[in-house]
């Protein structure tokens, strides 16, 4: 229905109606009707001929990519972990596996790559809790961890940055958030891996925004609290590159945001 209303939109700016419309396209009328009232699915070449009529192609590309990831593009997250955490951890290892370059942005938790088995344990348990979802922490636990190892596996680079409140937000007990913290310390010195940390006192470009990952150029992720939403169209997932690399800029590396670490691991004790 989205994408119904957006070509009917583009047709409409263009001038046309649905007969005039289908002339260009060169189809029946009853099939511009279908689609315009979302009884039928464009084909990726009838998007760009309806694109093309209406001197709209710059805008196929972004309804193309959308209409490919339609079911996929807002789940639930009682919809994903309906027969567990541990699927939600398994369902993304393919996406994982074919990405080379991955970027995080974490303004609320350690991102799930450099998450430790304790903080990882601590952090699925609230989420089975707060979400009522079938029991299976320990697995979903596993499940993550083996996830994780791809992202340091083939050459492959990761690029994190989070917000320093991240360091300070007590997700398990002392011990846990202590074997946490230092493991970030340990990760930083790692080649492929880049952690940056937004100071409390930095300059903002940008405002903290929700957590999100960029898969290589090719798909963005956020988490909302109820569902997980998927971007694909190329102008969206730009947007996502162009924020985090704005948000890199805020950030602080090496000594310094071995210091921020430092200073968090201080206060616990």
């Amino acid at each position: 229905m989205a994408l119904a209303t957006r070509l009917g939109e583009l047709m409409r700016d263009a001038g046309l109606k649905g007969g005039e419309l289908s002339v260009r396209c060169g189809w029946h009328a009853a099939k511009t009707s279908r689609i315009l009232n979302a009884k039928a699915v464009p084909s990726d070449s009838d998007i760009r001929a309806w694109c093309r009529a209406c001197g709209a192609d710059d805008q196929a590309p972004d309804l193309i990519a959308s209409n490919r990831a339609a079911d996929s593009l807002y789940v639930e997250w009682r919809r994903i972990t309906r027969t567990g955490l541990r699927h939600a951890q398994e369902a993304r290892v393919p996406l994982y596996t074919r990405t080379s370059h991955f970027r995080a942005y974490s303004s609320r938790v350690i991102p799930g790559a450099l998450q430790t088995r304790g903080y990882a344990c601590a952090l699925l348990r609230m989420v089975a809790d707060v979400r009522q979802t079938p029991d299976g922490v320990a697995d979903a636990v596993n499940a993550r961890l083996a996830r994780s190892r791809v992202v340091f596996e083939g050459g492959r680079r990761f690029v994190a940055v989070i917000e320093e409140s991240v360091l300070r937000y007590r997700v398990g007990d002392e011990a846990v958030m202590a074997g946490q913290l230092g493991h970030l310390l340990t990760v930083m010195s790692v080649p492929s891996v880049s952690l940056g940390i937004i100071p409390f006192t930095a300059a903002r470009t940008v405002w903290p925004t929700e957590s999100f990952n960029v898969f290589d150029d090719r798909q963005a992720g956020a988490k909302l609290l109820s569902a997980q939403v998927t971007v694909t169209a190329p102008s969206d997932v730009a947007l996502y590159t162009q924020v985090f690399a704005r948000f890199a800029g805020l950030a602080v590396h090496g000594a310094t945001a071995r210091t921020l670490i430092t200073a968090a691991i201080d206060t616990l004790g």
